[in-house]
């Protein structure tokens, strides 16, 4: 935010994969702590759910699995399974208001890192 001058955190948006070993309502709630009490008191977090898919050279893409049920070979016709995707931790969009602004209902500044 330096680079922006001084102001007020409105939301970040974030990118978490099923595999990142980062679970959603932990991060929801360490935001809401570190953020209590201060000048981004109040700020919002969206949290973007990327699930990891399942794939067999032969067959495809293999059914959705349960949360934490991951099959090692295919169901269909028992082929060794590729796990794709689902490791992301990734900071999509920052929307901020800058001191001195938005006051008279102008949109928050966004940035994307």
């Amino acid at each position: 935010m330096e680079p922006h001058g001084p102001g007020r955190l409105e939301e970040v948006r974030v990118a978490v994969g099923e595999l990142s070993a980062v679970e959603p309502e932990l991060l929801r709630f360490a935001w809401e702590a570190v953020t209590a009490g201060g000048t981004d008191a109040g700020s919002r977090l969206e949290i973007d759910w990327r699930p990891a898919r399942q794939t067999c050279a032969q067959c495809g893409e293999v059914p959705v699995h349960e949360t934490g049920g991951w099959l090692r070979v295919c169901p269909r016709c028992g082929a060794p399974l590729r796990i794709e995707g689902g490791t992301e931790l990734d900071i999509l969009q920052v929307s901020f208001t800058p001191d001195g602004e938005g006051e008279d209902g102008s949109a928050p500044a966004e940035g994307v890192s």
